[in-house]
């Protein structure tokens, strides 16, 4: 087995989030519904991104996002994703690199072109996200070598980067040389409309083995299982996932291991300014815990305070500093 060069190693799209504050007149004018998220061509960002005014450039990605956290934690990181040549691919390995965590996957083609998010927040900090995924749709297969995933302790695996056929088998190449390595595989489930889509491979994924953590909201917890409360749904995977991580918003978040569930509370906020992300940096959290050692609730306790430092500010990576965060607030 190859030694442990990584403590975490995530696959998922190599994305620049561009960030506008809008109005909720905005978003009924463009027909989006708050809160939502979507996935929209080259040709339709640059529309949106014309009408939407001045916006900030900073790098996200859902899984990078996660890697952002658990690198400012202190770990060991190294990301598997796609940017094309041209300017938003230079920013985003130029700030992934800049925080500490390996990437080496090639730049393809500048066409099409690195992908994007426009998010669009409004006054009450909820953000609208529209996706144009572009480069990050044609990660290839060869980039989740064997070797780099046999090096890291977890790989973790961004949902959305099951939908192109080209990254689902860069995923599948990834887990197969993760089992075999006998490391901890990690899913999260992103994003509700995923389910409806994919529902029954997740499900495949989960009953044959392969996932020892998931991570998911309550909302897309309910549509993978279908069921219509919490109790029902956490009973039919609690027996199947090994460790299944739960958010809940304002209502905090839980864990079940061992049929043993663990609950915390969400982290006060004085201002909740920009929510992207928040989800992403409560996997980083829990995940550096579960790195560290800790117990189930002191990882839980650990991504609600990196949830909670990202949504005090524009942007899905973290602004202060969460280990010393972590250490005012738990010792």
């Amino acid at each position: 087995m190859t030694a442990a060069r990584f403590d975490v190693l995530a696959i998922g799209n190599a994305i620049v989030d561009v960030i506008a504050r809008v109005d909720d007149a905005f978003l009924e004018r463009e027909g989006y519904a708050k809160g939502s998220m979507r996935l929209i061509d080259p040709a339709r960002a640059d529309e949106l991104y014309a009408r939407m005014g001045p916006g900030r450039e900073i790098s996200g990605g859902s899984a990078a996002n996660t890697l952002a956290g658990i690198a400012a934690f202190g770990h060991r990181c190294a990301f598997i994703g796609q940017v094309a040549d041209d300017q938003m691919g230079a920013v985003f390995a130029h700030d992934i690199r800049a925080m500490g965590i390996a990437f080496d996957v090639p730049a393809r083609d500048p066409e099409p072109p690195t992908g994007r998010c426009l998010v669009l927040v409004a006054p009450d900090g909820e953000r609208t996200m529209n996706t144009s995924l572009g480069a990050a749709h044609y990660l290839p297969e060869a980039a989740a070598e064997p070797a780099l995933v046999e090096s890291a302790l977890y790989l973790y695996i961004e949902g959305y980067m099951w939908d192109p056929p080209e990254p689902r088998r860069a995923i599948l190449r990834a887990i197969a040389a993760a089992r075999a390595a006998n490391r901890k595989v990690a899913l999260a489930l992103s994003a509700i409309f995923l389910m409806d889509m994919y529902r029954a491979d997740f499900l495949k994924l989960i009953r044959d083995g392969l996932i020892d953590i998931l991570f998911c909201n309550e909302d897309e917890l309910l549509a993978l299982i279908e069921a219509s409360d919490l109790d029902t749904a956490i009973e039919a995977l609690a027996g199947l996932v090994p460790l299944l991580v739960v958010t809940r918003s304002e209502q905090g978040a839980l864990a079940v291991k061992n049929g043993r569930r663990t609950s915390v509370p969400a982290e006060r906020v004085a201002q909740v300014v920009d929510t992207t992300g928040a989800g992403d940096l409560f996997a980083a959290g829990f995940l550096a815990g579960q790195v560290q050692g800790r117990s189930i609730e002191h990882s839980l306790r650990m991504g609600a305070i990196a949830a909670a430092e990202v949504i005090s500010h524009y942007g899905a990576r973290p602004e202060a500093e969460l280990k010393a965060l972590v250490a005012h607030k738990l010792g």
